[in-house]
């Protein structure tokens, strides 16, 4: 049976995942490098005056919310997790604005909060798992809905 031009992709929902996919990428590859070396990443929080919890609730967070963007589960959660990360990254770590180079690492930490709030507010849309759930799950509750 031929698929109808409805139930194809469109150019926007591959340009979203795309999107997805690379916003993804740098979480999923940081806070992969943090959990290669745990030991050198909690050391590294305590010079920073970070408890250990604090790196491995950063570790899941980065993870978990990177998971969630790249594959479209929970996304608009997953984006604004990241959204406010980023934000508080930004004005916690990066305020010498002096420095060119701590100039650029906020601004980049504001941009990437930007486009999650921008994904949490489209949502992921077709090419993702909350699609295919909300397809399925009839009857779900109105505010599992909006998540989704």
């Amino acid at each position: 049976m031929m698929k109808s031009v409805s139930s194809r992709p469109r150019l926007v929902d591959l340009i979203l995942l795309l999107g997805r996919l690379l916003l993804s990428l740098i979480f999923l590859h940081e806070g992969s490098v943090l959990a290669s070396d745990i030991t050198a990443t909690v050391d590294t929080f305590a010079q920073l005056g970070l408890s250990a919890p604090v790196a491995f609730a950063t570790i899941a967070l980065q993870i978990g919310a990177g998971l969630s963007i790249a594959t479209g589960f929970l996304c608009r959660l997953g984006a604004l997790a990241l959204a406010f990360f980023c934000v508080a990254t930004a004005l916690l770590f990066h305020t010498n604005l002096a420095s060119q180079n701590e100039l650029l690492h906020f601004e980049k930490d504001l941009a990437i909060a930007g486009g999650m709030f921008v994904l949490a507010a489209s949502g992921a849309r077709a090419i993702s798992i909350d699609r295919l759930l909300r397809k399925r799950l009839t009857g779900i509750h109105p505010w599992l809905r909006a998540v989704l």
